[in-house]
Formats: C-alpha cells, sequence, structure tokens
C-alpha cells in the first residue's frame, strides 16, 4: 500500500475545496490480482499484477465531481485535486481547516491462510484436481472449464469530515463450469465458491466436491425432459441463494435509483410491500461472505440496515451523496470497483432473513408445482419490477415429494407481486455469490435466502 502522510491528505483535500464545495474526500487504492484459468485440460492463463491509483472527489449542490490517477507525485496529487475542485465555483471559498484522524472499524475479519503466502503449485494443483475430478464423472462431460481467483485489495479514505478509514480485502474465489452432452443435446454445470477470505476457502469447501457438483448436475440435465409451462407454486430453496431478491428486489432499494424514479419503491417508505413474513436486510458485517467490508468505498464504517421489515419498506441503501441530498447519513452502501470509478449506492450481502418454518413442511405444503433448487442469470426492470430468470436446477413437485428434474425453466413475474404473496419462509437460509453490475462497475456481493413459498408464479416453459 502506497502511504501518504496526512499533512499531504489534508492539502489535497483543501486544494480540493479551495473554490468551494459541501465535502471532499480521497480514496487510495493498492490491488494485487492473480487468476488461473484451466481449460480443456491445458492451463490456459496464469496472470498476476498489481495496480494503485488515487481518487479525489468533491460533493457539492447535491452534485459530484472527480478525478483519478495512477501518479502518486505531490504535484500530480493536487493537480486532480484542483481538477475535481474546477466543477465548483461558489462565491465564497470554504475555509478548510482539518486534523484528519484514524478511524477503527466497528467490525473485523479473521483470515488465517493469506492467499499470496500459499505457493503458486499448490493453487494450481486446486485446479487441476477439480478439473480432474469433473472428468472422471463421465463420458458424457466434454468440457471442463476451472477458474481460480485471489486479490488483495488495500484501501484508505480521507474525508474532509476529519477521519482516515483503512481496510484491507482479501478476496478468494473459484469455479467449475461443466459441459456434458448427449446427442444433440447440451447441458451445462456451474458451481461457484468464494468470499472475503484466504485459502482456508478449500478447507470449509473442498474444491473437488464442487467440481463433482458441477458435473453431476450437467449430466443430470441431459435426461432431464423439459420443463412445464404455466401458473403453479414454486419452492424456492435456500441453496438457490438470494439471486431473485438481489436482482427484483435489492437494486430497486439503492437510494439512487429511487431518489430517480427510477425504482418501483420509489415514495414507499414506511408502506407494505411485502408479506408480513418477510424481512430483507443488508449487511457488510457478516464474517467473511464476499459483499463484506470493514468500511464502504467512502470510509463510512460498514453496517447492518433493515430495509424491509415485516413486509413494511423502513429503508433504502444509501452512499453519501444520495444521503446529503435527503439531508440524512449514509447506511454504508457507498461502493466503487476501483480508484477510476466514483462511489455510487450498492448491495452488500442482501438477504431475506429466515422465519419458522420447516423446509421439509413447505415442500409436502405443495400437492403440485415447481421446486427450484439452483437460479440462473435473469433480468428486472426496476422501474416496474417485472422480471425474468433463468432455472439452472429445477425439479417437479409430486404430492409434496420433489420429483424428476426439468431443464429449460424460467420465472417471470413482477417483485412486488411477488414479494406481497410469500406465504411461507423456512428456518434456513443459503447465499449465493457474484460480481453486482451496475452502471458500468462490477463489486463483489453474495445474496441469500431461506426456503420459501410462492403460492403462484407463471414457470416458462413447455406449453
Amino acid at each position: 500500500m502506497i502511504k501518504i502522510p496526512g499533512e499531504l491528505l489534508a492539502k489535497i483535500i483543501r486544494k480540493a475545496l479551495s473554490t468551494g464545495g459541501d465535502y471532499a474526500d480521497v480514496y487510495i487504492e493498492h490491488e494485487r490480482p492473480l487468476s488461473i484459468q484451466l481449460e480443456d485440460d491445458r492451463l490456459e492463463k496464469v496472470v498476476s499484477g498489481a495496480d494503485s491509483g488515487i481518487g479525489v472527489r468533491v460533493l457539492f449542490k447535491n452534485k459530484s465531481s472527480y478525478a483519478y490517477s495512477n501518479d502518486f507525485s505531490e504535484e500530480s496529487l493536487l493537480r486532480i485535486a484542483e481538477a475535481a475542485s474546477r466543477a465548483v465555483r461558489e462565491d465564497k471559498a470554504k475555509d478548510t481547516v482539518l486534523d484528519l484522524r484514524k478511524v477503527r472499524p466497528q467490525v473485523d475479519f479473521s483470515i488465517k491462510y493469506r492467499p499470496h503466502d500459499i505457493r503458486m503449485e499448490k493453487k494450481i494443483a486446486l485446479v487441476e484436481n477439480a478439473n480432474r475430478a469433473a472428468k472422471g464423472v463421465s463420458g458424457k462431460i466434454k468440457q471442463v472449464s476451472v477458474i481460480y481467483r485471489d486479490t488483495v485489495k488495500s484501501i484508505c479514505m480521507a474525508t474532509s469530515d476529519g477521519t482516515i478509514a483503512e481496510d484491507e480485502r482479501i478476496y478468494t474465489i473459484a469455479i467449475v463450469q461443466v459441459v456434458a452432452s448427449e446427442g444433440d443435446v447440451l447441458q451445462t454445470g456451474y458451481e461457484p465458491v468464494g468470499g472475503l477470505t484466504g485459502f482456508e476457502l478449500f478447507d470449509e469447501n473442498p474444491f473437488e466436491e464442487t467440481a463433482l457438483k458441477a458435473a453431476r448436475k450437467a449430466v443430470a440435465l441431459l435426461s432431464a425432459r423439459k420443463a412445464p409451462g404455466g401458473r403453479m407454486p414454486v419452492v424456492i430453496s435456500s441453496e438457490a441463494g438470494g439471486t431473485m431478491i438481489h436482482e427484483a428486489v435489492g437494486h430497486g432499494l439503492e437510494a439512487d435509483l429511487a431518489q430517480q424514479g427510477l425504482s418501483v419503491y420509489t415514495n414507499r417508505v414506511g408502506q407494505q410491500i411485502a408479506s408480513p413474513l418477510v424481512t430483507i436486510i443488508d449487511d457488510p458485517t457478516l464474517p467473511n461472505k464476499r459483499g463484506s467490508y470493514r468500511f464502504d468505498d467512502e470510509g463510512t464504517a460498514s453496517q447492518r440496515t433493515v430495509l424491509v421489515e415485516k413486509g413494511i419498506l423502513r429503508e433504502y441503501m444509501y452512499d453519501r451523496l444520495t444521503a446529503m441530498k435527503e439531508g440524512r447519513l449514509s447506511t454504508g452502501n457507498g461502493r466503487r470497483q476501483s480508484y477510476k470509478d466514483r462511489p455510487i449506492p450498492r448491495m452488500s450481502n442482501t438477504f431475506i432473513a429466515p422465519d419458522k418454518g420447516d423446509p421439509r413442511e413447505i415442500i409436502r405444503s405443495v400437492e403440485k408445482g415447481f421446486f427450484v433448487k439452483n437460479m440462473g442469470g435473469g433480468q428486472v426492470n426496476t422501474v416496474t419490477g417485472e422480471f425474468v430468470f433463468e432455472v439452472s436446477e429445477g425439479y417437479i413437485i409430486e404430492k409434496g415429494q420433489v420429483g424428476e428434474p426439468v431443464r429449460g425453466a424460467t420465472l417471470i413475474g413482477n417483485g412486488p407481486d411477488v414479494l406481497e404473496s410469500i406465504d411461507m419462509v423456512g428456518n434456513d437460509l443459503g447465499f449465493s455469490i457474484g460480481t453486482c453490475g451496475k452502471d458500468s462497475q462490477g463489486v463483489p456481493v453474495s445474496d441469500g435466502m431461506p426456503t420459501l413459498r410462492i403460492p403462484e408464479i407463471v414457470v416458462g416453459g413447455e406449453a
């Protein structure tokens, strides 16, 4: 991590506010990523490197100005501060007195095995063993792709509020994708593991087992018939994670979209938007989840935010800018992909809280319906709440029992309607991981959900 003395940080902030403004901050980042990719039994890529940079931002009259550079000379740093200040032309410059003080995080995360302390040979062996395990499941497997990535990101944020906040984020993730074929049928199995964690990830989630799971899923889907279509009860397993909640609901609760009228939940705080069984939480303080952090990318301490409480919309997710527009404090959801990007409101670890239902009883309650074990990708219109999601692993429910697997299913519905209709929520909780894209930025997230029942939703499939 490139260290900048507190005196220089204060000088940069004063320069940024030299023509006025309500607030300024400095964001410093140093990132060391590694990526290993194996495909068709060959090690295709081993890529590592380092990147460092700094960004300066000024907030004024509910707007922002941002400039960045990877040149850490004092001349360059003052130049980008001046560039950020040019957007502000007030009658009176702000007289800024700064006594920068380091703040401590309210939560911490332990890393047992730092990825950069693990020999490259061990990481390559991890990938090769997973490939071998997946290929050995069946002769029907035609392609296996295995990816391993780790990243150490050190960040420092200094603000005109007089604070300096530092965070170190260690991400480890590994992915197996398997393609199986039989005749003219091709099916894919996909399984990721990862989090804000070190190499101990694979003690808790043996990677060969992840590879076997992906391979078995692809092979099983070859013999699955096409999913029946129509309106029917659907049970979504906790194993599916919270992809649907993230896309169909979460983005609509980000304050920038709500303030711009681009969310179906705009101006609905205090209103009933979901079933009384539904409580939705965003929590970056959860231990070692992929969306966890000590501070957000504006230096605000991470915190647990209850977005929906027993069906009532309580809160949006705010960064500093959207919070200032409403005269309130940030919820610690200001996030950015890198120093090249300005922060915007983003989810972290977003989930529906578990309730009291027995997952087995939820399945038994359905005479005939559909069981979603794993979700795929999807699309959502945040203005209307309409969504379409792929189901990567689904089964028929017959007489309260999970039956045969089916393929090619989608879930089609409206976020608010689905939330209001949920009538059973389980006592379990499972998470999925991913990289959330918004405004051309990607940030690590995880999404969670217990087993739950939607009494009626459109399942796309064969008529």
